[in-house]
């Protein structure tokens, strides 16, 4: 249990031992683009923490983003991180440092219903031009589950895409962008990701403060997958060492359990003494990604869920802070 951010943030931030392996093996800078995000701030400080166990210590990890919150700049700035302030839509990337290996997290989801063409610039134009800048780099560039269609039983990897909605299309073409990339050279690892949870946000927070609430639980989207953000931002940094050329190399990125929204709920009315509330009846398909590739060469969450249950039940019961931005996990429509 956590008592406080800083701890919550120091467990998401400590490296494993296979984290440090595998940063041992690598040299040069490390620029993380779009690093002001929901799990920017958090990489960037596990990449810290890393590199200097892994004895690279005078390799950066440069954060590049507009910096809107100058104290969450200050926070890593003071932990060893630069903070490097830039536009990526707007600005010139040339200017930016050079860096050997570039993690690629700018994303836009979330208003894109009305204004789709933000979609499209950010999820799929902005990438070319990050292609170009960082050509001799090797990028990990994260996407999103999204890109599959809804299925009974999790898609793979090697299952055909079917994105629903423009905001999933739009991040399939920042997937074809780097794919572009990757074909000309460039070194690339896709990351397939849902959910990421940190305790100030995601799935179980969503659903867990509906219950504490005593709001209702919309099931129809009946079933999720999670995985603690820490597992993700590692496997994040470690896909670096996976990236390929002429075919990038794309990995689901997710925890193991397929795991019941209704269930979930009821699971957070028991911690809560409370009896969870739900709606509506299970749709036979989800958005369901199996991640098995991903837990044979990387190794299974270190958090599992039940855990995660606990965690996100206590941090809740105690009023501590969480982002008031909504996944919309129940979204069927691709609209968001």
């Amino acid at each position: 249990m956590f008592a406080s951010v800083e701890e919550l943030e120091e467990r998401l931030t400590r490296p494993s031992e296979a984290l440090v392996a595998s940063l041992a093996t690598g040299s040069g800078d490390l620029a993380v683009l779009g690093a002001g995000g929901k799990m920017g701030p958090t990489l960037c400080r596990l990449a810290r923490r890393g590199l200097d166990a892994a004895g690279r210590g005078g390799d950066r990890v440069l954060a590049v983003s507009r910096w809107s919150d100058a104290t969450a700049a200050a926070e890593l700035a003071a932990l060893g991180v630069e903070i490097v302030p830039a536009d990526l839509l707007n600005g010139d990337l040339r200017e930016l440092p050079e860096a050997a290996d570039v993690v690629f997290m700018v994303g836009a989801k979330f208003g894109t219903s009305a204004s789709p063409y933000l979609a499209w610039i950010v999820n799929a134009a902005l990438p070319a031009r990050v292609a170009e800048r960082y050509g001799t780099a090797r990028i990990a560039a994260f996407s999103t589950g999204n890109v599959y269609p809804l299925s009974r039983t999790g898609s793979v990897e090697s299952d055909p895409v079917g994105p629903v909605g423009e905001y999933a299309m739009s991040c399939l073409g920042r997937e074809r962008v780097f794919e572009h990339a990757a074909a000309q050279g460039a070194r690339v690892s896709i990351l397939r990701l849902n959910y990421a949870v940190d305790l100030r946000y995601g799935v179980l927070t969503d659903i867990g403060r509906s219950v504490l609430d005593g709001a209702p639980v919309d099931v129809t989207t009946g079933q999720v997958n999670v995985v603690w953000q820490g597992y993700a931002n590692e496997v994040a940094l470690r896909s670096l060492a996976d990236a390929t050329a002429g075919t990038p190399f794309v990995l689901n990125l997710t925890g193991p359990e397929t795991a019941s929204v209704r269930r979930l709920a009821a699971a957070f009315g028991e911690r809560f003494g409370v009896e969870a509330a739900c709606v509506g009846a299970e749709a036979e398909t989800a958005l369901l990604n199996d991640a098995t590739e991903c837990h044979r060469r990387y190794g299974y969450p270190d958090v599992p869920l039940g855990t995660l249950l606990d965690w996100q039940a206590a941090w809740l019961a105690a009023g501590l802070p969480t982002s008031g931005k909504p996944t919309k996990f129940a979204v069927r429509d691709g609209r968001f």
